[in-house]
C-alpha cells in the first residue's frame, strides 16, 4: 500500500491551466498514451462516471449484491471527487493521475481481493452477507469519509497537494479553519475510514483486518515524514495547532502522536 502514499498528499509544470497542446489531424489523435488531453480525461471520467452508475444500478436490481453494488459506486464517486475538485481549486496541478486510478498494484489488489473475499463469503456463507448494523456503520463510515475528504479539498484550496510537499511555496498558508478546525490532516481521516467503512459494509473480516493494519502503518509513516516538515514550514503555529486538535485516526493518536508532541516539546524546550 504504500504506493498510496505517493497518490494521497504534483507541483504543476509551467503549462497554464487548461492550456492543451494543439489537437493532431484526426487520424492521429492519441489515446490512452498517459497525457493530459482532452479525450484522455473524457476517457478517464467516462470510466469512473459508469463505475458509478453501474454500482448504483447494480445495488437497485440486485438484492444479492446490495452491499458490493454501493461499495463499487463508492469507489467511482471517489475518484470522480479527486479530479473534479482538484480542478476546481487546483487547476495547475492537473493531470490525469489525479484521478487517482493509477494508484498502484498494492492499491488495486487491496480493492480487488475486497470484492473477490465478498463474493467467496457470499456463496460460501450467503447469510452473513445480509445487510444489518456492521454493514450500516461501515455505511455511514464511507459518507462521513468521504465527505470529510471533501471538505479537506475544498477548504485547503490551493494549499491542497496529493503528494507531500519538502519546500514552503510562497503563497502556502496553514489552514485551520473549516474542517480543519475540528481535524488534523481531515483528507487522511477521510481516506482512513472511507477504505474501513468499505470493507465492514461488505463484511470481509479478512479485509478489514488487513485494511485497519496496513492503514495504520501507511499513515504513521507518513505522518511521521510529513509533521516535522510542516513544523519546519510553520515553526510555533502549527505546534500550537497540532496541540489543540487531533487526527482521530485512533491508532494514530493512541499510539504515536501524544509521544511525538511530548518529544518535540522537549526538543523546543531545549533549544530555548
Amino acid at each position: 500500500m504504500e504506493s498510496i502514499a505517493d497518490s494521497l498528499h504534483a507541483n504543476g509544470d509551467s503549462t497554464p491551466p487548461y492550456e492543451y497542446e494543439q489537437p493532431l489531424p484526426s487520424s492521429k489523435i492519441p489515446i490512452l498514451d498517459g497525457q493530459h488531453t482532452p479525450q484522455n480525461i473524457a476517457l478517464h471520467g467516462f470510466i469512473v462516471g459508469s463505475l458509478f452508475g453501474l454500482g448504483i444500478g447494480i445495488s437497485l436490481y440486485s438484492e444479492k449484491l446490495f452491499q458490493l453494488g454501493l461499495f463499487i459506486a463508492a469507489l467511482g464517486l471517489f475518484h470522480v471527487l479527486e479530479y473534479l475538485l482538484t480542478a476546481m481549486f487546483n487547476a495547475d496541478k492537473l493531470s490525469l493521475d489525479t484521478f487517482l486510478i493509477n494508484n498502484g498494484k498494492a492499491y488495486h489488489i487491496a480493492f480487488a481481493s475486497g470484492m473477490i473475499e465478498y463474493l467467496i463469503e457470499l456463496w460460501l456463507f450467503p447469510g452473513t452477507k445480509k445487510f444489518g448494523f456492521i454493514n450500516l456503520i461501515g455505511l455511514f463510515c464511507i459518507i462521513v469519509g468521504q465527505t470529510a475528504r471533501s471538505l479537506a479539498m475544498w477548504h485547503a484550496k490551493s494549499n491542497f497537494s496529493h503528494q507531500l510537499v519538502y519546500y514552503k511555496q510562497p503563497d502556502h498558508e496553514l489552514v485551520t479553519t473549516g474542517v480543519y478546525a475540528y481535524l488534523r490532516h481531515p483528507s487522511y481521516f477521510g481516506f482512513y475510514y472511507w477504505a474501513i467503512g468499505t470493507q465492514m459494509m461488505l463484511f470481509n473480516p479478512i479485509c478489514l483486518t488487513a485494511f485497519v493494519r496496513t492503514l495504520h502503518y501507511f499513515f504513521s509513516e507518513r505522518l511521521k515524514e510529513e509533521e516535522p516538515t510542516l513544523i519546519r514550514f510553520f515553526g510555533d503555529e502549527y505546534r500550537e495547532y497540532r496541540k489543540r486538535t487531533k487526527t482521530w485516526i485512533l491508532s494514530y493518536d493512541l499510539l504515536v502522536d501524544k509521544e511525538r508532541i511530548r518529544e518535540d516539546d522537549l526538543r523546543s524546550n531545549n533549544h530555548d
